[in-house]
């Protein structure tokens, strides 16, 4: 994946190291050159300022002349005369033949030299200097040149980075927004001072596809409520008029048939009922909690679906872990209808797919300031390929037993995500069944003066 810092971090950094390479190389040859012209002009000046009456073969009884400074550069000195006898040569330096005037360069062992000779009166001076000299110089001035160059290259990088990284702040931004923001959250982003103009048209963009997101979803929630609200009193008058006809005589049929017909009608029915659930579960994204008894909503929902568990001569019975007291309320911060539905979509769903003469139990549980439950049978369980796909809406497994509309699963889902609780599914070890955990709801004070809702 193509990263904007990375491609222009590497790009500057790059093109800058580049150009400090370059005109490093062409620093040192400026300097080279230069340092060349500085020994050329001061060979020329030397052999021009030789005094006259300067002679003697170098063999230590004539003096040298007084070079200050320049004896340090290893100058080499040699007079001819107008006989072509050398009158005159630099004390342990090495004898150069004589060269014709003007600039030269000659290889003399391991060097080389660069000479200068000149055609005077009644003598002919020649004077040499080994080329390393001026390279020592021109390396010398090309680093007091350079060390500048040499600071500024990093404090320049460090410089790209922060403003590079203050450049695409607003990007940073901008993705931190989006990726905090609950999946419900339709809302426009909004826009301040801060917000550069290049990024300004991808905000709107994300706006305008916020918006049709946003009237696409309500499009789809309200006629989910308004079908399930329209066919929900349809199905129950169908009901009524069907169990009527039957106990006046007027429905005339087989007992197997009026049973299967009204088995689809309870079915149809539930199948609304849970697309209505669902409806109000999309439409209410944001959760606002009150201190909530969890065992006595158990209790409820037990006691409201016993009825349904002895008719299918199912043990159905709640349970208390981990209890501070014998009477602990076990009180939590939900929200009480989503808890309510959630236990009850998950009992009246293990009550379904538990065969005859099977086993519900609800049991509570506390793990410190968290409080969680379980949903236990003894049913058949579900394939562990399939334990991942359960929660998909109208999604019914090969192995389903029961009846069902593929909804309830997702419901608990739904409520799960908006309480921000932890939910699994896992079939019992060593015995037939399923459970289903929920856990993460956050433990409320019971001492604390408030009063409990249900």
């Amino acid at each position: 994946m193509t990263s904007i810092r990375r491609w222009l971090l590497g790009w500057l950094i790059f093109g800058m190291a580049a150009a400090s390479a370059v005109a490093g190389f062409a620093i040192f040859h400026t300097a080279r050159d230069e340092a060349s012209e500085l020994f050329d002009y001061e060979l020329r000046t030397i052999a021009l300022s030789l005094p006259s009456n300067l002679a003697g073969a170098g063999d230590g009884e004539h003096r040298n002349p007084d070079l200050g400074g320049l004896a340090d550069d290893r100058v080499v000195i040699e007079i001819w005369d107008r006989g072509g006898e050398l009158i005159y040569h630099s004390m342990q330096a090495p004898v150069f033949a004589r060269l014709p005037a003007g600039f030269s360069t000659v290889e003399r062992g391991d060097y080389h030299w660069g000479t200068f000779g000149v055609d005077q009166k009644d003598r002919y001076v020649q004077v040499a200097q080994p080329i390393s000299v001026r390279e020592d110089l021109a390396l010398q001035l090309a680093l007091h040149t350079l060390w500048p160059l040499a600071v500024l290259v990093p404090v320049t990088i460090v410089l790209v980075l922060l403003v590079v990284a203050r450049g695409l702040a607003p990007i940073g931004g901008l993705s931190r927004a989006l990726s905090t923001r609950s999946i419900d959250s339709l809302e426009p982003l909004r826009l301040d001072g801060t917000v550069p103009v290049e990024i300004k048209p991808l905000v709107e963009a994300l706006n305008d596809l916020l918006q049709r997101l946003h009237t696409a979803s309500q499009a789809q929630r309200t006629f989910i409520a308004d079908a399930a609200h329209e066919l929900r009193s349809p199905l129950a008058a169908l009901k009524l008029q069907l169990q009527a006809a039957s106990r006046d005589g007027s429905l005339k049929g087989e007992g197997q048939t009026l049973e299967r017909v009204e088995g689809r009608v309870n079915r149809i029915i539930h199948l609304v009922q849970q697309l209505l659930t669902l409806a109000r579960e999309d439409a209410h994204p944001v959760t606002s909690t009150v201190p909530v008894s969890l065992r006595r909503i158990g209790e409820q929902a037990v006691g409201d679906l016993s009825l349904l568990a002895e008719t299918r001569e199912i043990d159905l019975g709640l349970e208390c872990e981990g209890a501070r007291t014998p009477n602990d309320a076990y009180t939590v911060l939900a929200e009480p209808h989503g808890m309510s539905v959630l236990l009850g979509n998950l009992i009246n769903n293990a009550i379904r797919h538990t065969p005859r003469g099977g086993r519900v139990d609800v049991i509570l549980k506390r793990a410190g300031a968290r409080v969680g439950f379980d949903v236990v049978d003894s049913g058949s369980g579900i394939p562990e390929a399939e334990l991942e796909r359960v929660f998909d809406r109208f999604y019914r497994g090969e192995q389903a037993q029961g009846e069902g509309s593929g909804l309830g699963l997702a419901i608990v889902s739904r409520i799960a995500e908006r309480h921000q609780l932890g939910l699994s599914l896992r079939n019992n070890e060593g015995r037939p069944g399923l459970c289903v955990a929920v856990f993460g709801l956050k433990a409320h004070d019971a001492e604390a003066p408030v009063a409990l809702r249900i």
